[in-house]
């Protein structure tokens, strides 16, 4: 076996510590004491809207298959993508130790397959380790990543990103969070890739900017300087 080969089986031990992370959440997700409500009066006007099961319940397909596709495609990408997640999940994980929110749902009434599938997830899922999301949290990591692959066609882009969309409105649309969650969750996603994707870019930007203004005011000290 190649030595490119033995590497990109090694990198797929990147993936074990998902186990470790869902046995952290599991704990984490066992009592609703002292859990509090952060719903806005703008949640209240979202609608319960039972086929959004179904993204939601894609999300488990959309993050490991993009970071096998990544794992596949860029090994760069793959890991930086795994570390953003871990530490985006321990930051959320933290902040359910401290402060545990809740989400009140809905009485499901029917037996239809899509209430049947918001039952499975509402049993499987105690309303609670909302603040920030991690669905919405490790989506918008994998939308952001996506777009540092190279060659990548422009279909699959389109997908990654809408079907991304769709997965954070339904975490709203079945009731598992509020826009606060999904707002954190956001920004935390954003800094993030920001730090592990951007920052040298980010870096040189400001340094450029610095340099910019020190030239200027060179050069606005040297005209005052020069008499007539």
């Amino acid at each position: 076996m190649s030595k490119e080969a033995l590497t990109k089986i090694r990198d797929l031990s990147g993936l074990l510590i998902f186990p470790v992370l869902g046995m952290i959440y599991e704990l984490l997700n066992a009592s609703k004491q002292g859990a509090e409500n952060i719903g806005t009066v703008f949640d209240s006007f979202i609608p319960f809207v039972p086929v959004f099961i179904l993204p939601y319940i894609f999300w488990y397909v959309f993050m490991f298959g993009f970071l096998l596709y990544f794992w596949w495609k860029n090994p760069g990408v793959y890991w930086k993508t795994i570390i953003a997640i871990v530490i985006g999940e321990i930051v959320c994980f933290v902040t359910y130790f401290f402060f545990q929110t809740t989400v009140p749902r809905p009485q499901i009434t029917g037996d239809g397959f899509l209430l049947q599938l918001v039952s499975m997830i509402y049993k499987a899922d105690a309303p609670l380790n909302c603040f920030p999301s991690i669905h919405v949290l490790t989506t918008m990591i994998i939308m952001l990543s996506f777009n540092h692959l190279k060659d990548s066609r422009k279909l699959l882009n389109f997908f990654t990103q809408m079907t991304g969309i769709l997965i954070i409105l339904s975490t709203l649309f079945v009731k598992q969070h509020v826009i606060y969650d999904v707002i954190a969750s956001i920004f935390l996603a954003a800094g993030l890739w920001v730090i592990l994707f951007e920052w040298k870019a980010v870096t040189e930007k400001l340094e450029m900017l610095k340099n910019t203004r020190k030239d200027s005011a060179k050069k606005s000290g040297l005209s005052k300087d020069v008499t007539f």
